[in-house]
């Protein structure tokens, strides 16, 4: 029973994961108009499934810093009691951010839950049992360094490829001007007449609307060809793809964190107990991640398709590197962080956003650990979880 306690905790987590980060990777698709809401998130939830499979192979060392050992003594970090209270006090937290709109960390919160059973468990024992040397090496270093890395390297990549297009001699279709889109629309039958010998003449005019729009409406396209080929499309392309590559570094850095509190049953295999967290995170995305698309793609920040691929970019090349090297790095701060930098460069930062943003990190781990705590003192009276 204890067992199903946990499998169910460690799901209701990586659903929650889901839910608050799957959209993550191609925000900026949606938030530049490259594409629909449906297509983004399908997108999302194929890419971010194979970096699940992925993050068996590649991604090993994230299972052990997360399984809690080095942080608090092994006899503790084994107990089912110890990592069924960090995934539902997570797995909470997660949700809670989700449904207000927050985009927060996952790993935010897993740290913060960690922290929160170890100290619990330290008042069990009567002395202090967390390692807090281990936790600020391993886990807050990282983190707080990540979005600050992230906001520096969105804002170099953007400034340096907003020039890429004028030495190459590319130029923006005429699609809007000060924010005032015209659309060629569909064309008018006029007549005229009649004429002395009583025929009246039709004539087929193109009648143009005028919209008058927000400015993250007016959409930055470029009309112009390189070597003979349209560029805009392949963007678009390269935008996609770097989406995938987010949305598969966010699968590959985030699942190995929720499998390692399974592990401790040695009820199924590393494999089998990844391709299990990686079905409910893309489940969890798929149905609940509409809130936390429309802070990431349109209240954050205004996006362009070039802004957006530089924000990708960054993204997915710090994440990846994190997952190799084994540090645990928040896919949301670095994505979050990205796309800010993008924007203070394009001055179409909303700062009032970001601050909400901020308010909700740092919050995140002290309810996680709050919510932990409580949860693993109310197992102490179980010693079968201990």
């Amino acid at each position: 029973m204890f067992l199903l306690f946990l499998v169910g905790a460690a799901l209701f987590l990586a659903y929650a994961n889901g839910a608050n980060d799957n959209f993550k990777g191609v925000a900026t698709l949606f938030g530049s108009q490259v594409t629909n809401y449906r297509r983004a998130i399908t997108w999302a939830t194929a890419t971010t499934m194979l970096g699940s499979i992925a993050s068996v192979v590649l991604a090993a060392n994230l299972v052990k810093n997360f399984s809690g050992k080095g942080l608090v003594p092994d006899p503790i970090a084994e107990g089912l009691g110890f990592h069924g209270a960090i995934a539902l006090a997570a797995g909470i937290t997660v949700i809670l951010a989700t449904r207000l709109g927050f985009p927060i960390s996952t790993t935010h919160a897993l740290t913060g839950a960690l922290v929160g059973a170890g100290l619990a468990a330290s008042g069990s024992a009567g002395e202090a049992l967390v390692n807090f040397a281990q936790l600020r090496t391993a886990f807050l270093l990282p983190l707080l360094l990540s979005p600050l890395v992230a906001i520096g390297c969105g804002a170099i990549l953007y400034g340096l490829l907003h020039q890429l297009p004028s030495r190459l001699g590319l130029a923006k279709a005429p699609l809007q001007e000060a924010c005032v889109c015209v659309d060629p629309g569909a064309a008018m039958v006029t007549a005229s007449g009649p004429d002395p010998t009583g025929a009246i003449a039709l004539s087929v005019n193109p009648q143009p609307t005028v919209v008058i729009d927000q400015m993250a409406r007016c959409v930055d396209r470029y009309g112009g060809q390189l070597w003979g080929i349209q560029v805009q499309p392949i963007l678009d392309g390269v935008h996609f793809l770097s989406a995938g590559l987010v949305s598969f570094a966010r699968g590959l850095n985030d699942t190995p964190k929720i499998v390692s509190l399974m592990l401790v049953s040695q009820g199924l295999s590393l494999q089998m107990n990844a391709l299990i967290v990686g079905l409910a995170i893309a489940i969890g995305g798929w149905l609940n991640a509409r809130r936390v698309a429309e802070t990431m793609s349109q209240k954050l920040t205004s996006l362009n398709p070039g802004q957006g691929l530089s924000a990708n970019l960054v993204t997915a090349a710090l994440t990846i590197a994190a997952s190799r090297w084994g540090l645990p790095v928040s896919t949301t701060h670095v994505s979050v962080g990205s796309i800010f930098g993008v924007g203070t460069v394009a001055r179409s930062a909303h700062l009032r956003v970001f601050g909400q943003v901020l308010l909700s990190w740092v919050l995140t781990l002290p309810i996680a650990a709050l919510l932990s705590g409580l949860i693993y003192a109310a197992m102490l009276p179980f010693p079968s979880l201990h």
